[in-house]
């Protein structure tokens, strides 16, 4: 694909007069933009999408202009080149696509309402206001705007209001920024406000769906992240106000417009008095992900979207760092090592996997940029790496630093590793190089040959992959002194393992302690058999990364599967998160090899019972007022277990549990009440019953609830019924499309939904693209299809569907990457089911 022109090599905006005047009943906008900024030649672009432009003027004379909608292009003649004041005039259309400017819609007591939004990222300013609409083209904004407005609205934006004439609302001058981060709201909302220990007003707005102590918890993160922020970053926040407002229709997770940031509801508002622990942290981790990009990514942005991990790697790490700091007896660390880091090492290890830092040039190629397994959480964990290299403190002269060098302007990858080297007096640059321009990961074997500690790289996959004799520069973070901080080669010879074990303590002998590098371990089978010999010495951590790495080694078909599952039943028993969490990984994996309703599930639910007894009769279902974080959580997986290995005693008490919540089922303690919902369709379900789920789903406005119910009712073995979701795949005001995917991936994995979803999705492509094409997520309904599929008949259907989409822009990696993973798959599953089952069985 040939690199498109960039519209900020000619023209260089310097400031925006945005007026805009919207129309929510009749749908429309009415826009006049005045750009002043340099031209460096005589025939300059800028960027519009689905406007309708009448004129043109430098200053009052009319301009010859043209509309490249193939370019999202407004090409435009000037008289001659030098410092010019466009004057645009146009109209645009209010649409439902969740980009752009437009609606959100919600319901107050049965009346429907909506508010009005906006979604700029990745390159859709443009179609709001003719820009160019690039990261780099950063300039001051002044935004007026008109709505048709109704007594008791609110409007929010980037910066203050300033003033109020003839039904225009003025917001004071933006600092030089972005376009992609510009942002405004409308509506009937309801607000919190505080102050921070610097003076900045901190804000959470919902809409009047939401009870009022539902901002609470959000305002309360958000004040204290920003205050940390400024203290970690040494650098103030930079903007008079920091907004966080909760859109009913998002479709991202959040967006950190500066000064107005905006979220799903399920990340910002929540009912303080019934929310799991889990909601809570993954609530907090988002406002302080977002809250980090007001300085690594607003502050200071990347030059071109190459550089988005720069953003979206940073923040990723941040909001744990961040969070550990104000919250630290939720040992949020141990969340990124069992969602992060799993992700990122299962999405990494495929062949065909985007690097970091990967080149893009196509407007349709920006968005699959947005892959969260790498761009997120291996960008993040890399950048784990590089703090545990550099420290603390270097970490943050070294960004002190890189803001004050680049803020209200542009960088690049080069210029963070300048800094932090500096910081650091390191070559950081050369380490992380390796991580970040190359995909994929290594896994370090380790074996002991004629007496000598021996350690070998080379990539990992799971599926087919092509060797291409890839090295890291591996921080190996081993217990023995005398190993290499970093080691680069493709193999090394330690020495003799005896005198090393000597010299250590007689430890055995471990790498990646703390299981902070992005590799896995290959011990030999004396080496781990070593490890195993002093279980009782290791730290749960260390604990996990076994059974991780086992993991792994299975899937990419480096051990036998069935040899991982007596590993289960050795770790599993006790009451740590990060274990429990990679025990019930690996067990629920396992249903991919045996049929449903089949001898083999029977052996594979009874194992799972085994698993689950002693903690789930340990804790039982009610919460009790002394349990630790270990306990609430592992909670959830023990009676989980219990309740997939149709344990009597557990399911009755259950439903007894049911029975008791009958006449308000969200008056369940929210940390059981969807094992509580779905062990009621699962086994006493009936017509009625589903439908009150379903009328409660659309009514409530509880994201956690909302949630606990879909995981229900997707649950029900009914096939009758589950064609009757299917049915509301389309029908926005059941199901919106933002929340659609996660509805189709759990009937897809329900087996009685399995053919009615695949179906689904096949007759419906078209109609998807249309719905929810623009969205960065888009390409992730192939992923989750190929996540559930794993027999060689679905790997055929999938392969027959997809393949003849392979060319079109935005989805040719994930189709490719797709179909290796699920050959992959399958290929594992039909050589190895047999092995697994004589293990279950026994």
């Amino acid at each position: 694909m040939s690199e498109f022109k960039r519209f900020y090599d000619t023209f260089k905006p310097e400031h925006y007069n945005i007026y805009l005047d919207i129309d929510r009943s009749n749908k429309t906008i009415a826009g006049k933009t005045k750009i002043t900024g340099l031209a460096d030649q005589d025939h300059i672009s800028i960027h519009q999408k689905a406007l309708k432009v009448s004129s043109i003027k430098l200053i009052d004379e009319p301009l010859s202009f043209e509309l490249d909608d193939k370019n999202d292009a407004i090409n435009i003649q000037l008289p001659k080149a030098g410092k010019v004041e466009l004057n645009i005039e146009y109209t645009a259309p209010l649409t439902d696509m969740m980009m752009g400017i437009y609606p959100s819609y919600y319901e107050v007591d049965g009346v429907k309402k909506q508010v009005i939004g906006t979604q700029f990222e990745t390159n859709f300013a443009r179609q709001a206001f003719p820009c160019v609409d690039e990261p780099e083209a950063k300039a001051k904004f002044d935004l007026a705007i008109k709505f048709d407005e109704k007594p008791g609205e609110t409007i929010l934006s980037n910066m203050p209001e300033v003033k109020s004439e003839n039904s225009v609302h003025y917001f004071d001058t933006t600092v030089k920024m972005s376009t992609y981060l510009i942002a405004f709201a409308f509506g009937d909302l309801q607000g919190k406000t505080t102050t921070t220990k610097s003076g900045v007003k901190v804000g959470v707005f919902a809409t009047k769906a939401h009870k009022a102590n539902e901002l609470d918890f959000a305002l309360d993160i958000a004040k204290r992240s920003i205050e940390f922020y400024e203290d970690f970053y040494q650098t103030p926040y930079p903007l008079p106000h920091s907004w966080q407002l909760a859109l009913p229709d998002f479709s991202a997770g959040a967006m950190e417009n500066w000064g107005l940031v905006t979220y799903r509801e399920a990340y910002l508002v929540l009912d303080p008095d019934n929310t799991s622990l889990t909601t809570k942290q993954l609530v907090a981790t988002v406002i302080a992900h977002e809250l980090a990009h007001q300085w690594f990514g607003d502050l200071v942005t990347m030059k071109w979207w190459d550089d988005l991990w720069l953003n979206e790697s940073f923040a990723n790490m941040m909001e744990f760092v961040a969070i550990d700091a104000i919250e630290p007896e939720w040992r949020i660390w141990e969340n990124f090592q069992t969602s992060d880091v799993q992700a990122a090492l299962k999405r990494d290890a495929t062949d065909g996997v985007q690097s970091v830092h990967v080149q893009v040039n196509h407007p349709a190629e920006i968005d699959s940029l947005f892959d969260a397994a790498i761009v997120y959480a291996k960008g993040a964990r890399m950048l784990v790496m590089a703090r545990a290299l550099v420290g603390d403190d270097a970490l943050r002269k070294g960004l002190k630093n890189y803001f004050a060098a680049h803020q209200y302007n542009n960088a690049t990858g080069a210029d963070l590793w300048n800094a932090l080297g500096t910081a650091a007096g390191m070559d950081v640059k050369a380490v992380m190089n390796s991580w970040l321009e190359q995909p994929g990961y290594p896994v370090v074997t380790a074996k002991v040959e004629a007496g000598e500690l021996k350690l070998t790289q080379q990539q990992f996959f799971i599926g087919d992959g092509e060797d291409k004799g890839r090295e890291w520069h591996i921080p190996l973070n081993s217990n023995y002194q005398n190993v290499p901080a970093i080691f680069k080669d493709s193999e090394i010879s330690l020495g003799n393992y005896a005198e090393l074990k000597a010299e250590n303590n007689n430890q055995p002998f471990r790498l990646n302690v703390g299981n902070n590098s992005h590799f896995i371990v290959k011990y030999d089978d004396a080496l781990l058999s070593d490890i195993l010999e002093h279980n009782d010495q290791l730290d749960n951590m260390s604990k996990m990364q076994i059974l991780q790495d086992l993991k792994l080694l299975a899937a990419g078909k480096q051990i036998i599967y069935a040899q991982v599952i007596p590993f289960l039943k050795k770790f599993a028993g006790g009451n740590s998160v990060v274990v429990n969490s990679m025990i019930y990984d690996l067990a629920y994996d396992l249903e991919d090899f045996t049929e449903p309703e089949s001898e083999e599930e029977i052996n594979l639910r009874k194992f799972i019972g085994n698993l689950s007894d002693k903690q789930a009769n340990r804790l039982g279902f009610e919460p009790k007022a002394n349990d630790s974080k270990d306990d609430q959580v592992t909670r959830r997986y023990a009676l989980g277990g219990m309740l997939y290995a149709k344990d009597k005693d557990f399911v009755n008490t259950a439903h007894e549990i049911f029975e008791s919540h009958k006449s308000s089922l969200i008056s369940l303690p929210a940390d059981i009440r969807s094992l509580v919902l779905r062990n009621e369709i699962k086994n006493f379900n009936n017509e009625e019953l589903f439908n009150k789920f379903l009328d409660s789903y659309r009514e409530t406005s509880d994201a956690s609830y909302k949630g606990n119910l879909s995981a229900a009712l997707t649950d029900t073995k009914d096939e009758t019924l589950l064609a009757k979701l299917v049915d509301k795949f389309k029908d926005s005001e059941t199901i919106k499309p933002q929340d659609l995917r996660g509805w189709y991936r759990d009937i897809l994995a329900n087996p009685k939904g399995e053919q009615l979803a695949w179906d689904w999705v096949r007759n419906e492509w078209q109609w998807l693209e249309d719905t929810v094409g623009g969205d960065m997520e888009f390409a992730t309904f192939i992923t989750v299809t190929a996540s559930v599929f794993h027999t060689s008949k679905r790997l055929a259907e999938f392969k027959a569907f997809f393949e003849p989409k392979i060319n079109t822009p935005g989805l040719t990696r994930e189709i490719k990457m797709d179909i290796k993973a699920l050959s992959g798959r399958v290929d594992l599953i039909e050589s190895e089911r047999d092995a697994v089952n004589r293990e279950l069985a026994k």
